[in-house]
């Protein structure tokens, strides 16, 4: 069957729902943290110079940046369909460029003539290291997009919180470029101290975080939810992290060749206006809020809360269906979601959060749900008598609920 009329069949079979594989993202700056419910056995299914899997990538139309070597598609998901037994799989990106219009809607895709956000999950066994996503003006001198993100730690994720419970945001009032600089010189020094100019913040579990590009970060030891911009760009600014010694090229990798000794340029890509901001946690910290008041949702059968607000370029949801119920949810457009919690039904498609998944192995917790049918209104039934149906949605840019 042609990529075309597997993308039809899918969205006519789904009503407008789509089943997504797994998508595992090896890193090598760091090892994993072995709690993404992948096998302990193929955390480094793709052998140690690849890395081991760090990452879970959701509704992803994006291509991990990892260097010489990375597959064409590593990062991107891909539509499943069963077809007389047989397995179909179509990239998620194929099907928005021949049916963009009924994957995101005509707005989104004659502005981006794509789906521009995914999200992921990250579970690292150290805290990253201090770095930074590249801003517009300094992504596109690369080619690149830029990167603003927000955080969510789901407490299903998070029994364990790891051995750093604790983020780097920011910096210290009074930190100056030549301080930064100063760091920067002393590369290859070993630890060159540039953390003791952030500030750390404890993180949650059931609480987030909204980061726009260019914000200085050490993400902690949680089991992360991160919907983002779909782009890859990162420049580290710590050297070392634990025993782990970070290369100078990590710092380099999205700076134009002609700059990347250039300590002025490279120090400018931090937005000092919003590092240095004294009310950082006020402007960026998102506590989950209700779509609507609590009581009225219960009475329907469901919990639904933002968890990713206040800036129009993505923004994700947690709903919660009670035990034994049925809702019929609607929303402002096409959506890509993760099961993370119970067993039940959406649409079409039987859905459960697995215990654990085997490397290659297909699941039933992850879906796109397309413009209209997220408009119309899609049905979801908690099949547990005792267990909440858990499960997280994240949505491109211009969605008209979202709270600012």
């Amino acid at each position: 069957m042609d990529k075309e009329k597997v993308v039809l069949k899918a969205l006519e079979e789904g009503e407008g729902v789509v089943r997504l594989a797994p998508a595992w993202v090896p890193r090598t700056f760091l090892p994993p943290g072995g709690r993404m419910k992948l096998a302990p056995q193929d955390l480094y299914a793709l052998g140690v110079e690849r890395g081991g899997f760090c990452e879970r990538w959701f509704a992803s139309t994006a291509r991990a940046d990892n260097g010489p070597g990375t597959p064409e598609d590593e990062g991107m998901s891909y539509m499943v369909l069963e077809d007389d037994g047989a397995i179909c799989k179509v990239l998620l990106k194929d099907g928005i460029e021949l049916f963009g219009k009924a994957f995101i809607g005509k707005e989104m895709f004659a502005k981006y003539r794509g789906w521009p956000t995914f999200s992921k999950i990250y579970d690292y066994l150290y805290a990253i290291p201090l770095h930074l996503h590249l801003r517009d003006e300094h992504a596109r001198l690369v080619n690149r997009q830029p990167k603003p993100e927000a955080y969510y730690f789901p407490t299903q994720l998070n029994f364990v919180e790891g051995r750093f419970p604790y983020t780097f945001f920011g910096l210290s009032p009074g930190t100056t470029r030549e301080k930064i600089k100063e760091c920067l010189m002393r590369w290859k020094e070993g630890d060159n101290h540039i953390i003791e100019y952030s500030r750390a913040y404890r993180i949650t579990p059931g609480s987030g975080w909204v980061i726009p590009a260019g914000i200085l970060h050490a993400p902690g030891t949680l089991v992360t939810y991160e919907p983002q911009w779909a782009s890859d760009v990162a420049a580290m600014f710590q050297s070392k992290v634990e025993d782990k010694l970070i290369p100078w090229d990590w710092v380099v990798k999205d700076v134009p060749v002609d700059r990347r000794n250039d300590l002025d340029y490279i120090v400018n890509l931090i937005d000092w206006e919003l590092n240095l901001d004294p009310d950082f946690e006020r402007h960026h910290f998102r506590a989950p809020k209700p779509v609507r008041g609590r009581k009225e949702m219960e009475c329907e059968g469901y919990i639904e809360n933002w968890i990713t607000y206040g800036t129009d370029l993505f923004s994700a949801k947690e709903l919660t269906v009670l035990p034994k119920k049925k809702v019929k949810l609607c929303d402002g457009g096409a959506y890509g979601l993760i099961v993370v919690q119970g067993h039940g039904r959406l649409g079409c498609f039987d859905v459960e959060s697995p215990t654990m998944i085997r490397y290659g192995d297909l699941t039933n917790d992850e879906l796109f749900v397309t413009f209209d049918a997220a408009r119309e209104g899609v049905e979801i039934v908690n099949e547990s008598g005792k267990e909440n149906l858990v499960i997280l949605k994240h949505f491109g840019p211009g969605n008209p609920d979202v709270p600012k």
